[in-house]
């Protein structure tokens, strides 16, 4: 595909940013799921929180194109043949991972209202209602405001300079690619959806993996680019769940379970299939420290914020006080990953645990220094769970600079936690 001839020449209808309900995560549809299942009369809002504040989305973007693409989003449902591979489809291993239930509502599914307001040069952007409904906007809603904002860079330039600038961004990404070929047992997968440059440069990118990586190359977070590429649907879980139980929890009791709760329900929703921790919500070591038995046994942990080999350190040594063999077990980076980084940590970790990487925006949204000014620079853009049945959520992780929630709550949660000084690092993406 000529995607510069693409941009040029585009048409909205042709075009629209979000083709599909399932051109979203994986790890969505099976959160959806579990929370269908446990938690079906849960209300939260989610919030689009614009971290990057030096980008103004709400002087770029336009507020009816944003209002058209995100009107178009509500209008779409699950085609037949989509619908056909989710359920048939063996995902995993595992064959009708989603429920006969589930899927009966998923096919009737239309997205709920959302709210849009100017505030000086950001969007307010909220989503309110029933958990499993208002959950399916966070992906579809960061990747409409990342590709608008693409847009209007890019509507500024003429055929010939498009044509260079994606030359220039295709040769980056294959260089890329080439380099991390030559690293021997790599496992990676594309975990770009939430903040690419757009769909078509998304699936030109997973097309490029397939490729340039061979075996290499596991799959694609995108369920869309999955089914039309026949690649790995890859995902699991996110920090979604743990914050919403803990903002449901009605004691300090209560909250130090919540964590453990999600895990729990995980586990019986899958029948012991999928167990990927993700220890780093309310941090990462005290998590460990205070987890139960039962978890240890569990297939493996992914490192998403703080210092990575400082993560993968704790997970290993916590595996070893457990009785547990790390090389028997799986870590998985996923924290605004480029090649310099996955060498380093592939060559630190593969001679002690299984290693596998998610690639995200720095494989499917780097056009940094190709435009002026670095108008196309990836940003940190986030929409997450701000409230659950009227209560603040609250999100701590490992680096304090992705602490989200009321400053009261956040106290709160670190005594309870026992979540003491944090080292700060600069938030990429």
């Amino acid at each position: 595909m000529d995607i510069a001839t693409r941009v040029y020449n585009h048409k909205w209808k042709i075009d629209p940013i979000i083709r599909s309900l399932i051109d979203t995560d994986f790890y969505k549809l099976l959160m959806c799921q579990s929370v269908f299942r446990n938690k079906p009369d849960t209300t939260v809002t989610f919030s689009l929180i614009n971290r990057s504040t030096h980008v103004p989305l709400a002087r770029l973007i336009d507020e009816g194109e944003l209002r058209e693409q995100l009107d178009h989003i509500r209008s779409l449902s699950l085609s037949r043949g989509e619908s056909t591979w989710l359920r048939g489809n063996t995902f995993y291993g595992k064959r009708q991972m989603f429920r006969p239930d589930f899927m009966e509502w998923f096919e009737g599914l239309r997205l709920p209202p959302y709210h849009l307001e100017r505030k000086g040069d950001q969007y307010e952007l909220t989503f309110e209602g029933k958990w499993h409904e208002v959950m399916l906007w966070e992906i579809p809603a960061l990747a409409v405001l990342m590709e608008l904002r693409s847009r209007a860079v890019l509507d500024k330039m003429g055929r010939f300079e498009l044509q260079v600038l994606y030359a220039r961004a295709m040769t980056r990404v294959w260089e890329k690619i080439e380099r991390l070929r030559e690293i021997d047992d790599l496992t990676i997968a594309d975990f770009g959806t939430r903040r690419r440059h757009s769909f078509l440069w998304q699936d030109w990118c997973v097309q490029a993996m397939i490729e340039g990586l061979g075996e290499k190359f596991t799959g694609t977070s995108n369920c869309l680019i999955a089914m039309r590429r026949e690649v790995e649907a890859i995902g699991t879980n996110a920090h979604e769940l743990p914050m919403v139980y803990s903002a449901l929890a009605d004691s300090d009791a209560e909250l130090s379970q919540a964590p453990y709760d999600v895990l729990s329900d995980w586990h019986d929703e899958h029948e012991g299939n999928l167990r990927i921790i993700l220890p780093d919500t309310y941090g990462t070591q005290g998590f460990l420290d205070r987890a139960p038995d039962w978890l240890a046994g569990w297939t493996g942990i992914r490192i998403d914020s703080g210092d990575p080999a400082k993560g993968a350190e704790v997970a290993i040594n916590w595996w070893k006080d457990r009785g547990e063999d790390p090389a028997e077990k799986r870590v998985i980076f996923s924290d605004g990953l480029d090649v310099p980084q996955i060498q380093d940590l592939h060559a630190q970790f593969s001679d002690r645990t299984k290693v596998s990487f998610g690639w995200g925006t720095l494989l499917t949204n780097d056009f940094r220094g190709l435009v002026p000014d670095d108008a196309l620079a990836p940003f940190s853009l986030v929409c997450k769970a701000v409230a659950a049945n009227g209560r603040p959520t609250v999100k701590l992780s490992d680096n304090p600079e992705k602490a989200m929630g009321p400053a009261e709550e956040i106290a709160r949660y670190k005594r309870v936690f026992g979540v003491g000084k944090q080292e700060r690092q600069d938030v990429i993406v």
